[in-house]
């Protein structure tokens, strides 16, 4: 069974015992999360919401907080003598998936 939910502005396709990477969630480690908005659940039935899967939840338990790669912003204009160096290092949160529940 899988489900597609909506998290941090991005949709994910998730089944039971899936390790995904998400926008930092305000949950500590250890505790489970339950994932509300479920655009779709599929298996030996397909369910398409409209826009949501009403009483579709999918529960995942947080694994650990981080902080992804560096990435450089560099911004440069021609012979302007204007350049910004800068980085940026995304917040995240590992999540196993549990159980997806129609």
């Amino acid at each position: 069974m899988y489900a597609v939910i909506i998290t941090g502005g991005k949709q994910l396709k998730v089944t039971a015992g899936q390790e995904i990477y998400v926008e930092k969630l305000d949950v500590e480690a250890g505790e489970n999360y339950t994932f509300t908005e479920v655009l779709m659940v599929g298996g030996e039935q397909t369910v398409i919401g409209t826009p949501l899967v009403e009483g579709a939840t999918v529960t995942a338990k947080v694994v650990k907080h981080g902080r992804g790669p560096k990435i450089i912003v560099f911004k440069y204009k021609v012979r302007k003598n204007y350049r910004r160096k800068q980085g940026h290092r995304q917040a995240y949160t590992k999540l196993v998936i549990e159980s997806v529940s129609l």
